[in-house]
């Protein structure tokens, strides 16, 4: 029997895990700080060392250390999105990249970089700044109520259903998204391009705050939730004898897993198969209790993104190889092998 103790300890050693990637991911680029570590010149910057170049003291701060932190919020949220709607809809496919989500949040970031010089100069400043980031939510949320009421009828959710309105729905984006490249000028082109294909060499620390923001906020009402998805597992009807709102717990997943995945998009582009990988590993290894596979997600989906990413800009140095494009290669086979265990279990 798995106890709170034991989830403790495997909470620590992924921490553990975690924290020691981070520290290879500091260290990993092709810039030269004259021989020293990055985390000697981190050491000089928190002493306050006047003799040191600013250049060092950006590459560490600003460039790495900041894009170390996005990897670990994106990643994060987006494990802790898939495993909430897989919990929900009980299906290891429900993920936000394969019902929607993601499509729905680039599609409309991608309309407010082609189109928002028509209308930003009538809204205020405030809204002008965060404008992407605000469609990217508006564009997650409704692509997921769009999926949620074709795929429910009297109450009950068909997952086929929700699969296959979802990858309607990708189309309908990624089409219209498409369109909007062959209007764009160079200058969105490359936003678009960013968009489509992820990457996180963007990141900025007042990005990271407001991912921060975002997560705690998530993380308060959806952790707790692990209990109530493992009844859900039971059915919609056996979870409500148990005293699970149900339909207040739907509408929580969905709105917060909305917020999630939008925020990303709108910092980060398009990374799929984050949302699939990770709970699917944890499976395998706490098969589908909730209670463990929840909020070690929320750690595992760092891991996993910053790894991914470290190896993206050290694969072919000094470019960069799009983030989006090594998580598709990871979540492929992962998904085939989702397919074909659906497969033998039908047989």
């Amino acid at each position: 029997m798995r106890t709170p103790s034991k989830l403790y300890v495997y909470v620590t050693i992924s921490a553990l895990l975690l924290a020691l990637i981070a520290v290879w991911s500091l260290n990993t680029g092709v810039y030269d700080f004259g021989g020293k570590s990055a985390f000697e010149v981190l050491g000089k910057m928190i002493k306050g060392d006047p003799g040191l170049p600013l250049s060092d003291r950006y590459v560490v701060w600003d460039v790495r250390a900041a894009r170390i932190v996005m990897a670990i919020l994106i990643g994060s949220m987006l494990a802790v999105s898939g495993t909430s709607l897989q919990g929900l809809f009980k299906n290891p496919l429900a993920t936000g990249d394969l019902i929607g989500l993601t499509s729905g949040a680039t599609l409309l970031a991608a309309i407010t970089i082609v189109l928002g010089g028509h209308f930003k100069p009538y809204l205020p400043e405030a809204v002008q700044f965060s404008l992407v980031g605000i469609a990217a939510f508006i564009g997650s949320f409704l692509s997921m109520l769009l999926v949620y009421r074709i795929s429910t009828s009297g109450g009950k959710t068909n997952v086929v259903m929700m699969l296959l309105s979802g990858v309607a729905v990708t189309a309908i984006g990624f089409s219209v998204t498409g369109f909007l490249i062959y209007l764009s000028k160079d200058d969105q082109l490359r936003d678009l391009t960013f968009w489509n294909l992820g990457s996180l060499a963007a990141a900025t620390w007042t990005k990271n705050i407001i991912l921060a923001v975002v997560l705690i906020l998530s993380y308060l009402i959806l952790l707790p939730k692990g209990k109530a998805l493992n009844a859900m597992m039971l059915g919609e009807r056996d979870a409500q004898h148990l005293g699970i709102n149900v339909e207040r717990l739907k509408k929580q997943i969905i709105l917060i897993t909305a917020l999630m995945i939008g925020s990303c998009v709108a910092f980060s582009g398009t990374i799929g198969f984050v949302g699939l990988i990770v709970p699917y590993v944890l499976r395998l290894l706490f098969k589908s209790d909730y209670a463990f596979i929840l909020p070690l997600s929320a750690i595992f989906g760092s891991i996993l993104l910053l790894t991914a990413d470290t190896f993206s800009r050290s694969i072919v140095e000094p470019s960069e190889l799009p983030i989006g494009i090594l998580t598709a290669l990871m979540g492929g086979p992962i998904f085939i092998a989702i397919l074909v265990k659906f497969k033998k279990s039908l047989s």
